[in-house]
């Protein structure tokens, strides 16, 4: 799917053709990518990735595959569960106003690609009925081929799908523009926002559009997270201000409201395994944990153990869920990754030798210049895996023990990431520096 054509299929190239038109282009360069044959134009990056992704998995171009449907029940439990249920507010403020004029209908997923919610003009409403677009469907990728939800997900970033950009033909009649919406808590991704309709209505500022709410959501996410701190905030501190030593109260997340005796920290990395007694906690070693309400109390115990860490595990085999596992003197912790530090460690973990900063911008970025963003995100990733990483140059700790646990099909690692060398590592070829 490479381009030799020399253009490639925007939106902005899209939305100066009439629909029939766009329509006859992207059907032709998906034929001919289908066939291996020289397209007209080359597909956008993320639709070729999309595709490539659907042909190693097996998705029939030709044929709409649908999966179980939630029951009622199965799809209210979801919803009752679903953070998304607190911003449905906000994304029915920001689209549903201009959805009926636009002949569009708003979808809301969440991270498995189960439509949990879809409003907008009936007649549409009634189109999507008959392609499985219905509450409680499944639209992850790797069941019904590239979308506007499933697609999103998998890239964690929004994208737009014009036409036969779907990987499947009985979907060449929608365009569809998806957003993803993550817990500005602890950074996990909870859905997609997505905004679909006939072709005719296609229109390339659906995406900012779109994008745009879902960041609204996730700031009201972001809002009702600090009132909650607040309120843990005003019970806890006068409790603290009672305690000697050292103490301090985190909220379910580990986000710190008050502290005593200690630098304060913005947020503590808890265990998995978390609850009330002796618990070793990162950074602060042994601690008395204790409930709040909202929240936890942990007093570091005045004994405080080694907190050398021995072991690292990073499991990046599932497609959309990532963690370093990190094993101490007195127990394991766990620490959900972000793509970008996904990224990163697994370099690190391929490069026992290490990397400096212009080195990892080169394999992530292809720019070695973009030296500032990687030595950022690397703090990062040191303030939560205190003790695992050393610099000059960036390596795990010479007595950490490092153990990657791959996906078993080698084209599904970090299935987002657009970065050098993860592609190629997806390809089976190794870099420099790296572990053949």
């Amino acid at each position: 799917m490479a381009d030799t054509t020399g253009s490639t299929v925007d939106a902005a190239r899209i939305s100066a053709m009439d629909a029939r038109a766009a329509a006859r282009l992207l059907k032709g360069v998906r034929a001919a990518a289908l066939a291996g044959d020289r397209p007209p134009a080359a597909p956008r990056p993320e639709i070729a990735e999309s595709w490539r992704r659907m042909l190693a998995g097996g998705v029939h171009p030709d044929r709409d595959a649908r999966s179980r449907m939630l029951s009622a029940a199965e799809t209210e439990e979801r919803r009752h569960v679903s953070p998304l249920r607190e911003i449905l507010p906000v994304l029915r403020e920001g689209l549903l106003p201009a959805l009926d004029e636009a002949l569009h209908i708003m979808v809301v997923a969440d991270a498995d690609g189960r439509l949990l919610w879809r409003e907008g003009h009936s007649s549409i409403l009634r189109k999507a009925d008959r392609l499985g677009f219905a509450v409680g469907a499944d639209w992850d990728e790797a069941v019904v081929g590239t979308n506007g939800v499933g697609t999103a997900l998998v890239a964690r970033r929004p994208v737009q799908v014009f036409s036969a950009e779907h990987f499947v033909s009985s979907h060449h009649d929608w365009t569809c523009a998806g957003a993803p919406v993550r817990d500005p808590r602890d950074g996990r991704l909870l859905g997609v926002v997505d905004v679909s309709g006939p072709l005719a209505t296609m229109h390339p500022a659906t995406l900012a559009w779109v994008s745009s709410v879902a960041r609204l959501a996730e700031r009201e996410l972001r809002v009702r997270h600090l009132e909650s701190l607040e309120r843990l905030r005003t019970v806890a501190a006068p409790l603290l201000a009672r305690l000697p030593g050292r103490a301090l109260a985190v909220d379910p997340n580990g986000w710190t409201a008050a502290v005593t005796g200690l630098v304060p920290a913005e947020r503590i990395p808890l265990p998995k395994s978390f609850g009330p007694g002796r618990v070793w906690v990162p950074q602060l070693g042994e601690c008395v944990v204790e409930p709040l309400p909202g929240g936890w109390l942990l007093r570091v115990a005045q004994d405080r153990t080694s907190t050398a860490v021995s072991r690292i595990v990073l499991d990046l085999s599932r497609a959309r869920c990532w963690s370093a596992t990190v094993y101490g003197p007195s127990g394991s912790w766990s620490q959900e990754l972000s793509p970008r530090h996904a990224e990163l460690l697994f370099l690190l973990a391929e490069s026992p030798r290490g990397r400096s900063a212009a080195e990892l911008a080169g394999e992530v970025f292809g720019d070695p210049t973009r030296t500032v963003t990687v030595r950022a995100e690397l703090s990062r990733v040191r303030r939560h895996l205190a003790g695992v990483l050393a610099h000059r140059p960036y390596r795990f700790a010479e007595d950490v023990e490092v153990e990657l646990i791959r996906p078993r099909d080698p084209a599904a690692l970090l299935p987002h990431s657009t970065a050098p060398a993860v592609i190629r590592a997806r390809l089976g070829r190794t870099g420099p520096g790296m572990v053949p």
